[in-house]
């Protein structure tokens, strides 16, 4: 069995829990504690059991503390896949991008990404997929703007006599006020229509009641 790696000397299980207490990365506040285990001289299972993790990954972490301190022990952003294209073929791409297709050549009347893609191929002989595309167009300033279609026959003057501009605030667009009653009138009894009479009540078959002499 190996032995394992020595912490460097100039921290201690006092300072390493000072820091865990005060720093607000959680991942690094719990690398912090453990490594104060084998500080304070606890077994490196143990300091493996408080961060939660294996004994190889207690090994990555001295490793990293050795190197760079208390910074090391947070987690950074991972590099990702290297651009493929050079400066001369970025240039190369966006001069195509400007100067657009031609149908007979390239069979397309605008460039889409796996136009791109296959324009690329062709070139340079470079394998990229359309997110990889995507990513150099935008980093060139190019946004993906798709116009929405419209009928050759459109008239654009036409549509704008139809839209109807909308009226004041209030008011209503279904007819003129003087056409609507008020709330308070009864339904059916028009604001000009008199009130109605009394009339007599009516007697079997319909026919007037008969009153007393």
């Amino acid at each position: 069995m190996r032995s394992g790696i020595e912490l460097r000397r100039d921290y201690d299980a006092v300072r390493l829990w000072g820091l865990a207490k005060a720093t607000r990365n959680a991942g690094q506040s719990r690398r912090l504690l453990a490594l104060a285990e084998i500080y304070d001289g606890g077994s490196r299972t143990k300091a493996a059991r408080i961060g939660g993790v294996g004994l190889q990954t207690i090994r990555d972490w001295v490793v990293r503390f050795n190197a760079r301190g208390p910074e090391g022990l947070i987690d950074g952003k991972a590099p990702g896949n290297a651009c493929k294209l050079n400066d001369s073929q970025r240039q190369a791409l966006a001069e195509m991008v400007e100067s657009g297709p031609t149908p007979a050549i390239h069979g397309v009347v605008r460039w889409r990404l796996k136009d791109l893609a296959m324009w690329i191929w062709e070139e340079f002989r470079l394998s990229v997929s359309e997110t990889t595309l995507s990513r150099e167009l935008h980093s060139l300033g190019y946004r993906k703007l798709s116009a929405r279609p419209r009928h050759y026959a459109q008239n654009p003057e036409a549509l704008e006599a139809f839209k109807k501009p909308p009226g004041p605030t209030g008011e209503d667009q279904g007819g003129s006020p003087e056409g609507h009653f008020h709330r308070t009138v009864v339904a059916g009894r028009g604001p000009y229509r008199p009130e109605e009479q009394d009339r007599p009540p009516l007697g079997p078959a319909g026919n007037p009641a008969l009153r007393p002499a």
